[in-house]
């Protein structure tokens, strides 16, 4: 528990109560209101959790003011410059960057686990070929637990890390037969001699007709997107996480709880909107006319892709996804894509527009990373997907914190009703 060094008094009705403050180790103080309703009886009211504290975490920090998300207490723009996914998923999961041996088991070991059981295959057939990516991965990764029992006992710590090294390796799998399967396309096994970026690409792009070769480029470009990604404090989907968890469920039922949750457009598919943004303007010509909306009150349109309802000054990720963004789009071009012209006219433009530095709506991450995947040749409908891939290291470690947190207990928020109050039934004949 974070140190409790002052107290705030609470007065209700001349009554006072003195609440313990937690000085943490970053961010501001926090009060401890978990005896608030024993000892005066009553509740808080917070809607959207926004001034709450939920757990004590040690895994990632976010200064919004400042522009800084920290991972153990590393900064993100080193971790995406100087590491790579693999290693930052060692350092969310143990606490601490690994050794080189240390880095070469974790890699061996989620490397020779991406393959899923075969009679997963069957499962992905029972779904309409059109259905989207994440409600494929949804079922299918609630499903893991009828194929790994040997991981679902949240008690047994090897059973744990077990499930832990299966979700992380596995995801891509599941997500690219996610998106093969959407588009008819035979389903692409993994290969051992792949690194995991390049593994995931060549599995969602590879046909049995030719070789694929993966650019490194591409393959550096995706690794960055997974980094970026791995973990963001206690979003929607790692609190739905959490709340799962807080119940006994299994880890596979718990991740699945939070690739729904990612789903949703105000969560995972900022980049998604960012694109289908990019085609409603339709033409670099009308970017002024988008611009001068967004500038209107009055008017409904929104920028997406710009700003951030964390940072209030930049984005910390959003620096490296521009420089991967500038390298794939040197790299593929984008003479042939009208959406991508338009993504970096309107950049160029609303970045030196006096509005939005006043504003301080520079582009985010979700910006960036949708023009990448664009260029990539994903559809939108595989943006959220491939979040998903990259979040899945953050929502475990979260839960493996938890699990190990010996205040852990059910999820159970309060209300403020409002209803009716107690009334008596009334027969139907004389209502």
């Amino acid at each position: 528990m974070a140190e409790t060094t002052r107290t705030a008094t609470l007065t209700i009705d001349g009554q006072s109560y003195e609440l313990p403050i937690h000085a943490p180790s970053a961010g501001p103080d926090v009060i401890d209101i978990t005896k608030l309703y024993g000892t005066a009886g009553v509740f808080t009211h917070d809607p959207g959790f926004t001034s709450t504290s939920a757990c004590e975490s040690k895994i990632t920090f976010i200064d919004g003011d400042k522009g800084e998300l920290l991972h153990r207490g590393y900064p993100i723009d080193q971790l995406a410059e100087k590491s790579h996914y693999l290693e930052v998923c060692y350092l969310l999961l143990y606490g601490s960057l690994p050794t080189a041996a240390e880095l070469e088991h974790f890699e061996h070991t989620i490397t020779h686990h991406t393959m899923i059981h075969e009679q997963m295959h069957n499962f992905f057939r029972g779904f309409r070929r059109d259905a989207h990516p994440m409600a494929t991965m949804v079922g299918v990764v609630g499903a893991m637990s009828a194929f790994y029992h040997d991981s679902t006992d949240i008690n047994d710590e090897r059973q744990r890390e077990i499930a832990s090294h299966r979700l992380i390796a596995k995801m891509p799998t599941i997500a690219a037969m996610a998106y093969k399967y959407s588009i008819g396309q035979p389903f692409v096994y993994p290969r051992n001699d792949l690194d995991y970026a390049s593994n995931f690409l060549r599995m969602c792009f590879a046909v049995p007709a030719q070789e694929y070769v993966v650019d490194p480029i591409l393959s550096r470009a995706m690794d960055r997107i997974f980094t970026l990604h791995a973990d963001h404090e206690q979003n929607a989907s790692t609190s739905t996480v959490r709340l799962a968890s807080s119940s006994g469920a299994n880890p596979f039922a718990c991740i699945a709880a939070g690739i729904a949750c990612l789903w949703g457009p105000a969560h995972g598919g900022a980049n998604q909107a960012c694109l289908e943004m990019l085609k409603e303007i339709g033409s670099p010509n009308r970017i002024p006319e988008f611009i001068e909306r967004a500038k209107d009150k009055n008017d409904p349109f929104r920028l997406m892709g710009f700003g951030h309802r964390v940072y209030k000054n930049f984005d910390p990720r959003a620096t490296v996804m521009k420089q991967s963004a500038d390298e794939v789009l040197d790299l593929l071009g984008i003479d042939n894509n009208p959406l991508l012209r338009i993504a970096k006219e309107l950049e160029q433009i609303a970045v030196n527009d006096e509005y939005f530095i006043e504003k301080k709506l520079f582009p985010n991450v979700d910006f960036y990373s949708g023009i990448i995947l664009e260029a990539m040749g994903f559809p939108t409908a595989m943006f959220t997907p491939i979040f998903a891939v990259s979040r899945t290291v953050g929502w475990i470690s979260q839960w493996k914190e938890q699990l190990a947190d010996p205040a852990m207990k059910i999820g159970r928020p309060r209300q403020l009703y409002t209803g009716e109050t107690a009334r008596d039934y009334v027969e139907i004949e004389n209502r």
